[in-house]
Order: structure tokens, then sequence, then C-alpha cells
């Protein structure tokens, strides 16, 4: 049993003394977003307004953990593993069974090819990931496309959504709308910078003509990875280049107008962005946490006291050793939402 599914089973077990001294025990578990929201996430309380390290030594390791997902009923979480000479990219899962957190392991799809970026459509019908699989035989494909499944079909058949939206560049990062509408990363001929924001309404049961954001949103730049709200009204993504960029690429928030155009970018400042890569960003079906990925490392590196090895390798093996992890901080509350 991991430390999540310890504490969750120690709660559990002093809930039901307290109710069954009140003469109340059903012997129900709460479901998803009602109850003990803690449950939902290893037992570890709200983030507050200040970034956390989301599930250390579990989730978040010493190792390159990113691009972080939950299903809407929120008792499935997705995440990627990088291998540290980025030869491999694995998509892994964990499930929630009313009880207890199940050991992080590979999905069922993954592990054979290079896998990234999970993403549930907002009434968890559908499953997006982008991947380097082949369409046909066994060779890797060299660019990335972007694949879909549906979880109540089974986990281990995904299809290639196909053209207008996957051409023989790279697709990054899908995010999906309540109506269907798919956003994600690419640099297309009509790109501004080096990596633009697309997206593509799903019309009769087909992706139409890829469209870009245009300049309201890119810039001359990277910009990438976006997560769209279910109802279109905000978008969150990654952003390099800009001139309030704190470094390294931030996170940054669109609004869209009545018109259909979008505000311009708001870079989410300081308290949520760092001096390295901040980007992957993902709310929760509840809107009440963002989740997102962070290179950062801890202050102690920041220290010219880096004298002895014991130290360095303290470091070395520590979390925020600048490999990425799993960042969360409550969304509902801060200023810029």
């Amino acid at each position: 049993m991991n430390r999540a599914g310890l504490f969750t089973y120690e709660l559990f077990i002093g809930l039901t003394i307290i109710l069954s001294a009140c003469g109340k025990t059903d012997n129900k578990v709460p479901p998803p977003h009602e109850g003990i929201t803690n449950w939902q996430y290893f037992g570890l309380t709200s983030p507050g307004l200040i970034p956390q390290v989301f599930s250390p030594e579990i989730i978040s390791t010493r190792r390159n953990e990113r691009d972080m997902t939950m299903s809407p009923a929120g008792n499935v979480m997705f995440y990627s593993l990088v291998m540290p000479a980025n030869n491999l990219n694995v998509i892994l899962f964990l499930h929630f069974d009313g009880f207890f957190w199940s050991e992080p392991e590979v999905a069922a799809f993954s592990g054979v090819y290079n896998d990234l970026e999970p993403s549930y459509s907002p009434d968890g019908k559908k499953f997006f990931f982008i991947s380097k699989r082949p369409l046909t035989g066994s060779k890797e494909k060299k660019d990335w496309d972007i694949w879909f499944l549906e979880p109540e079909k089974g986990w281990t058949n995904p299809v290639n959504i196909g053209a207008p939206v996957n051409t023989d560049k790279d697709e990054y990062f899908p995010s999906v709308t309540s109506s269907g509408t798919l956003y994600f990363t690419a640099n297309y001929d009509d790109s501004f910078g080096a990596d633009d924001i697309y997206c593509s309404k799903y019309i009769n049961g087909k992706y139409q003509q890829p469209v870009n954001l245009g300049d309201s949103v890119n810039s001359g730049g990277f910009d990438f990875n976006a997560f769209i709200s279910p109802d279109e009204s905000y978008l969150l993504f990654s952003s390099f280049g800009r001139p309030d960029d704190k470094g390294g690429g931030d996170l940054y928030i669109s609004y869209r107008r009545y018109d259909g155009t979008w505000s311009k970018p708001k870079n989410l400042g300081a308290g949520i962005n760092s001096n390295r890569l901040d980007y992957c960003p993902f709310v929760t079906a509840d809107g009440k946490y963002l989740f997102f990925t962070s290179q950062r490392e801890s202050n102690n590196f920041r220290s010219n006291q880096h004298r002895k090895l014991v130290t360095l390798l303290e470091l070395a093996d520590g979390i925020e050793n600048g490999s990425g992890n799993i960042y969360w901080v409550d969304f509902d509350k801060n200023e810029w939402k």
C-alpha cells in the first residue's frame, strides 16, 4: 500500500468510528467531488495561492514527470514520464477505487512507442494523447500525431484522428471543448512563430480545417500547450520569448470576447511562473485547481555553498532538481481568474 492509500485508509477508519457513534453509518463511499475532497488528491490539503509540488515521491519524483490530467469524475489520473535521454516518453496512470489510489503503472496503450500529453474530453467519453506510433507496420513515425480512445470501448486500440488536423508536421497537446472543438499546437505554414495554437471545429463527426488563433494569442516566438476551458471562455497556454517572460517559458491566460476574438494574453505572474519552463496547464473539472509542469529548482540550488559532494548528491536526487515535476495551485481564488 502506498502512502496515499494508507492516509486514505486511516481517514476512512476515523470517519467510520465517528459516524458509528452517531448511529449514521451507511458504508457508502462519497463519490468524487462530494464529501471528503482530499481523498481525490492523495490526502493533500488545498495548495492555496502558491504552487506546491503535487504528490511528492508518488507522482512528482526526482525523475522527469509532465502533463498531468484527471478524468472528469476525478477518479483517474494520467501523466507522462520522460526518460533521461528523452529517447522514450511513456504515459502512466493510476486510479481511485473509492478507498485507495493505485500505484502508478504504464497505461495499456503506452510503453512501446513515444507517447505524451494525455487529455480527456469534458464529458469523459474521449481520451486524447500524442504519439509517434506508426499508422501501419511497426516503425515509429518521425512526427507527433494526435490520437484518441473511447474509454467505454477499452484502452488498447487508439485511433489516429487523421487529416486535416494531423499532417507530416508535429501536432501537440490536444485539448477539447464541450462542443468538441479541438485546440492544439502546431507549426504550420501560416504560423506567426515557431509554434502556434490552432483550433479545429468538430462538425458531423469530422474535424474541420484547423484555424490559427491569430496574433491576439500567437506571437513571433513559441506559443504552445494550450488548455481550453470546456465552455471556451478562457485559454491557458505557455509562451516563450515574450517581453514579460520571466525565463524559460511562462503560463499565460487569454479570455474569449463576445465577438469570438481573444483578449491580450496575461502573464500569470511571479507567484505562478518561475525562471524555468512552466507549461502543460490543466484545470480540474470543478474549476478549483490548476495543475502544470515546471522545471523549476529548489531554492537550495541558488546557494553558493555547494562544496561538499554529499550536498550536491542530495540536490541531484531531490524532487526539485530541475527535472520536470507536477505542481498544483488554487485556480478559482487567484486574482487573474
